[in-house]
């Protein structure tokens, strides 16, 4: 009878779910062999659990990991303690679920790519804001506010009144620049991005081509929805997120949003209903933008997946 009584009490005993400790960052250094730092980082990473990906070039590291808070805090020394890395910061967050399935360090040409080899962020970046003077600045009328992310990105959320590039990918942005730069005219120019890695480029950007008064949000918006209260925001919808988070509103929790696996956008719980939405294959972003081959082979991807799953690999 105790012993029931043991085994009925333990059934009942609440069980505190695993969290997951997330890391965003990127530092901008001169690393002259990136390839000799990599071993020592992927090892580090595997022993202490942690999965993600980072990334490294001549130009310095970026990436998000995730794991466990003692895990985070090894990995994190490690690269601080790398050359010109002293002063590397890092955004944190938290989740119940793995932001991730596995982890990689990659070596780039560039740690975000524009493919402008003149641009430095070293040498000179626009003027930091901070969240909480953020609002301020955005609403004075001689301010242009743009928003240097991803078309499929800036669909899902931005700022009140910021210009919307439309660009496919990061390296598009000089061209826009070139082609609207006359709209700016006696402007002065607010920039933003996710975590802030594409200001420090973008706004080194725009100095060199000859712009005077640019700023951009310390922090990103992932540090603004962190700051700065809900009912005092300027941000409209969801920030989507390079995890499996997929978006994140204010107070960084996680968003309504899932990725189709097919484009890697982010869609809302409801698309999966449209006719044009296959699991792992299409959705209504892009089920008219790959061919018949494309899609069989995604679905034996997605077939794969499922084996794996069932072998709990």
């Amino acid at each position: 009878m105790r012993f029931s009584a043991r085994l009925k009490g333990r059934r009942h005993r609440r069980i505190q779910p695993l969290m997951y400790t997330i890391a965003a960052l990127y530092h901008f250094t001169r690393f002259h062999d990136p390839a000799a730092l990599k071993p020592a980082l992927l090892d580090l990473c595997l022993a202490q659990d942690i999965t993600g990906t980072l990334l490294l070039a001549g130009e310095g590291v970026n990436g998000t990991i995730a794991g466990p808070r003692a895990g985070i805090d090894r990995v994190i020394a490690h690269l601080r303690a790398l050359p010109g890395c002293s002063d590397l910061e890092w955004k944190e967050a938290t989740s119940d679920q793995p932001p991730f399935g596995r982890m990689k360090v990659r070596l780039k040409p560039e740690i975000v790519t524009m493919g402008q080899p003149d641009v430095d962020p070293r040498a000179r970046v626009g003027h930091y804001v901070e969240p909480g003077d953020w609002n301020d600045l955005i609403r004075s009328p001689d301010v242009a506010v743009i928003d240097t992310r991803n078309d499929y990105e800036v669909a899902i959320g931005t700022f009140e009144g910021a210009v919307d590039p439309e660009t496919a990918s990061f390296g598009d942005f000089p061209a826009w620049w070139e082609a609207n730069r006359e709209r700016f005219h006696n402007k002065r120019i607010a920039m933003f991005c996710t975590g802030g890695i594409r200001c420090e480029k973008s706004t080194n950007y725009l100095l060199g081509q000859g712009v005077e008064d640019v700023y951009h949000l310390k922090g990103g918006i992932l540090k603004y929805l962190e700051e700065v209260p809900e009912e005092q925001s300027a941000w409209e919808g969801d920030c989507f997120v390079f995890d499996n988070r997929v978006s994140v509103g204010h107070g960084l929790r996680e968003g309504p949003h899932m990725l189709c696996h097919g484009c890697r956008r982010p869609i809302l719980p409801e698309d999966t209903d449209r006719p044009e939405y296959e699991a792992g294959v299409s959705c209504h972003n892009c089920a008219h933008e790959t061919s018949e081959d494309d899609k069989n082979r995604f679905r034996e991807r997605q077939r794969q997946i499922a084996l794996a799953r069932l072998r709990a690999e």
